[in-house]
């Protein structure tokens, strides 16, 4: 059984399309990523999917319930952390928890057990005001509050930028848990290291869905030659290697460049052409979901 259905959603905001016919299901108990960059209409689809916008056209539904119909049913379900910290910063931690568990009607108690080994990490500081919290402190009690009241479906949106590559990983670790508590989880990353840890990922840009499946999956799509390649001028290396035979795709990847390839391109005639390059390193290298968003993105 699907608990997120959207058929063909699309948004605009005047003369700029944030959405674009977007179209996906999202199964039951499901950890389902939505990878791509800022302006990627990822928050856009959040807010459509929580009731805090209409559509322009299309349609969703939450557990069975129309996005467009049932929003007071949907609210009740949903579990919805912002990309800002949305929370009071002049309330304290505990404060912050039992304000968003009287909006839901509840007791903390009631769902202590849920959001304890998230709550657990920051109790010691309960009385602390929010907003004097660290980056990774402030994300987990967002998580608390989103969770407080046993939502059915959690979304995410992009929960883990500006926060330490540790807070990160314990994020996601969380995320993992609640995963096995049965609860859907939709996240939004720009990051796409964490993409791996997603059932299934939707690579999104420019307000459109360029691939779905899961992550080993969309890596294995990927059907070029790949190649690593450095020297000391890095930039008059990114020059010689876009004009040589054979050479599909060449752009900066970290540390290196990654140079795609086809059946044209011979190694030993790319060496000789740029032995003038002093430090120059080629060796074949294995995609990443990052490259195959490249080449979809270029499509």
């Amino acid at each position: 059984m699907n608990a997120i259905e959207i058929h063909k959603l699309s948004k605009s905001y005047g003369k700029v399309q944030a959405l674009q016919e977007v179209s996906f299901e999202v199964q039951q108990g499901e950890l389902f990523g939505l990878i791509g960059p800022d302006g990627a209409g990822k928050t856009t689809l959040f807010r459509l999917l929580t009731t805090l916008l209409n559509p322009d056209s299309g349609y969703a539904t939450i557990d069975g319930y129309d996005i467009n119909k049932d929003y007071l049913s949907i609210r009740s379900r949903v579990g919805y952390m912002p990309g800002r910290f949305s929370l009071y910063p002049d309330l304290s931690v505990e404060e912050n928890l039992h304000f968003f568990a009287a909006l839901f009607g509840v007791e903390v108690e009631e769902s202590y057990d849920l959001i304890a080994p998230i709550y657990k990490q920051i109790e010691p500081f309960r009385t602390r005001r929010a907003g004097k919290l660290s980056g990774g402190m402030k994300q987990k009690l967002a998580l608390s509050c989103a969770l407080i009241h046993r939502p059915s479906v959690l979304f995410l949106d992009e929960p883990t930028t500006g926060v330490d590559a540790v807070s990160r990983c314990e994020f996601w670790d969380m995320l993992g848990g609640l995963r096995q508590r049965g609860i859907t989880i939709l996240v939004s990353t720009p990051y796409m290291d964490e993409a791996s840890r997603c059932d299934r990922i939707a690579l999104c840009n420019e307000g459109r869905i360029l691939d779905i499946d899961r992550p080993k999956d969309i890596v294995q799509g990927f059907d070029s030659q790949l190649y690593g390649i450095k020297a000391n001028s890095m930039y008059s290396l990114l020059k010689a290697a876009r004009e040589a035979e054979g050479v599909l795709d060449c752009y900066p990847f970290g540390e290196s460049h990654h140079l795609i390839v086809d059946n044209n391109f011979s190694l030993d005639d790319f060496r000789k052409r740029l032995k003038h390059l002093e430090g120059l390193e080629i060796v074949p290298i294995a995609p990443t979901i990052e490259d195959m968003f490249i080449k979809l993105m270029k499509r």
